[in-house]
């Protein structure tokens, strides 16, 4: 029964750090830094896509992906 939740707080973890990643590699610009940022967004995602087997809430779900996918548009503007 806790296993939507805990499937919720590791998604709502991932993102924090993805977004994080992302603020920091944006601001320096440097390339290892993109690099982990664009890995992190890739664990956030994967995470996403394996709890969504779980009931998770649709609306939930809906806005984890908008994020993720506002954080893969920001490192790849940084990256051009």
């Amino acid at each position: 029964m806790s296993e939507p939740f805990d499937d919720i707080h590791q998604i709502e973890m991932a993102i924090k750090a993805a977004q994080k990643t992302v603020g920091n590699a944006t601001m320096n610009m440097d390339p290892e830094q993109l690099e982990t940022a664009t890995k992190a967004l890739e664990d956030a995602k994967a995470q996403l896509n394996m709890a969504t087997q779980h009931q998770l809430d649709p609306d939930f779900v809906q806005y984890s992906s908008d994020l993720i996918e506002k954080l893969e548009h920001q490192i790849s503007e940084a990256k051009e």
